[in-house]
């Protein structure tokens, strides 16, 4: 495996459904699996991640011994850190954030706001050779209700601002289901953020449209950068996408903004 460059990053975020497709109807995580590594990004968030479910490990053929995010990351990034946020009697599922460099930290920020919908905001830390600071990566799910999304956002940049330097390296990625774009002045401005779409093509159309997957129409998953360009963004919809989870996949090319090095051309 070659080195890969702390300058030149390639992330990914995506809403693995659990590890099935649409409406629960396939065991998709094999498939899920073997499409991440073709994409082959050096930092993975992930949602919806089952850490543990004993009744679908007895009922679907194939279901992985170890938990999906151990998975997933298995010989491929190093590190792993998941945050369980759903506990049930026969399992949890959460977050993930998956790395091709050391993560020397995380913590699991319950956010929850309405207690049949519980969500929490995965912070690591991530060392990167050569760069004088910190990674800081949050992995997000965001309520479906405005109300809720509001609280969160705010509980979200007013920890990062309690615990990280202001011109820290910072990258949020997940599902804000936010179709309002409040994230953008709720979150985004107040970090000194740019979304990738809008990094990458000035704007136009940000963010991108990411739900349902097969034919998106909702602007419901993004990816928040500080500290980077944006080179090159990819929404990755329709078939073998669509087949895997109600979610597209989005994945961006990050250049660290102090590195002197080219672009991507998208």
């Amino acid at each position: 495996m070659n080195t890969p460059d702390p300058t030149q990053l390639h992330i990914v975020t995506y809403n693995i459904h659990k590890g099935f497709s649409q409406f629960h109807r396939h065991l998709m995580v094999h498939e899920l699996r073997d499409h991440l590594r073709t994409l082959g990004p050096d930092i993975v968030f992930l949602q919806e991640v089952q850490g543990h479910h004993s009744r679908n490990a007895k009922r679907f053929e194939g279901w992985p011994p170890l938990p999906q995010y151990e998975f997933l990351a298995e010989n491929v990034w190093p590190s792993a850190a998941y945050g369980s946020n759903v506990i049930y009697g026969h399992g949890h599922h959460g977050n993930a954030i998956l790395a091709r460099f050391p993560i020397e930290h995380s913590h699991n920020q319950d956010v929850t706001q309405l207690r049949f919908e519980r969500r929490g905001l995965l912070h690591c830390t991530i060392n990167l050779p050569g760069l004088t600071k910190r990674l800081h990566c949050v992995c997000v799910h965001l309520s479906v209700f405005a109300r809720s999304r509001r609280h969160q956002m705010d509980a979200l940049a007013g920890y990062l601002e309690e615990i990280a330097d202001p011109d820290s390296p910072l990258i949020i990625a997940g599902d804000f289901n936010d179709w309002r774009n409040e994230a953008n002045e709720l979150l985004a401005h107040r970090l000194e953020m740019i979304e990738a779409f809008g990094g990458a093509y000035g704007g136009l159309d940000s963010p991108g449209r990411s739900f349902p997957s097969k034919r998106p129409l909702l602007r419901l998953d993004r990816i928040y950068v500080r500290g980077f360009s944006v080179n090159k963004a990819t929404m990755h919809s329709g078939a073998p996408w669509s087949k895997i989870s109600d979610h597209a996949a989005l994945s961006a090319h990050l250049t660290w903004a102090d590195a002197e090095v080219p672009l991507l051309v998208p």
